[in-house]
């Protein structure tokens, strides 16, 4: 396995080249901060695009979902592009032109295939809900057949796509730097909350250490 993904027609960065990264070390750093993903495919000729969960293990990104989910269904062994963003600001510049966003985002290209055997299956959602709430899995009522059979995972090997990170101030044009016009970056950060217990939950329950120490 390369350290970097191969640049293609469709993963190429028409503008703003120096934006553009190809490392896996970076897209791999990007997966793994946002959880949050699009995923889009086609059917009957016609664009969708899905939201929904990814985590990503060694070269491979996965997402899952009902197995009556039309999107799956279509997505299984079809081309399907799947994208994160992480908003890290809105840059305000002297024009409307030059206003933008620090962001980071990683798009992917690839064919879907669905996870067939059962306890690879098993294992592959015990790793999706270990990796956001450490040790939790372990301590759940352990799925039933039917759990699993409702739920499909699919999968797609990171082997086409590429990193677009913005950072900095506005880009101006020159003369107008002498505009009495205030220009800079207004920070967004995502923030975790207090948890906020189900109301059903039994008297006894203590708050689990995942849920104190929960980071986002």
């Amino acid at each position: 396995m390369t350290n970097s993904l191969p640049v293609t027609e469709r993963s190429r960065l028409r503008r703003s080249h120096a934006r553009g990264h190809f490392d896996r070390e970076t897209i791999n750093t990007i997966l793994d901060a946002q959880p949050m993903c699009s995923v889009g495919y086609v059917i009957d000729g016609k664009p969708f695009v899905t939201p929904t969960l990814q985590w990503r293990e060694g070269d491979h990104v996965y997402w899952h979902g009902s197995s009556a989910s039309r999107a799956l269904r279509q997505s299984r062994d079809a081309e399907v592009c799947l994208s994160v963003a992480i908003l890290d600001g809105f840059v305000l510049a002297r024009s409307g032109m030059h206003h933008s966003v620090n962001s980071r985002s990683v798009t992917l290209f690839g064919t879907a295939a669905k996870v067939e055997d059962p306890e690879e299956k098993l294992r592959k959602l015990a790793r999706f809900v270990n990796g956001l709430f450490p040790g939790r899995y372990e301590g759940l009522r352990p799925d039933h057949d039917q759990d699993l059979k409702a739920t499909m995972v699919l999968g797609m090997q990171i082997s086409e796509g590429s990193a677009k990170i913005r950072t900095g101030g506005p880009n101006d044009e020159e003369a107008d730097y002498a505009l009495p016009i205030w220009a800079g970056v207004i920070p967004v950060r995502t923030e975790v909350g207090a948890p906020i217990p189900d109301e059903r939950n039994l008297p006894q329950v203590m708050v689990p250490e995942h849920v104190n120490t929960f980071k986002y």
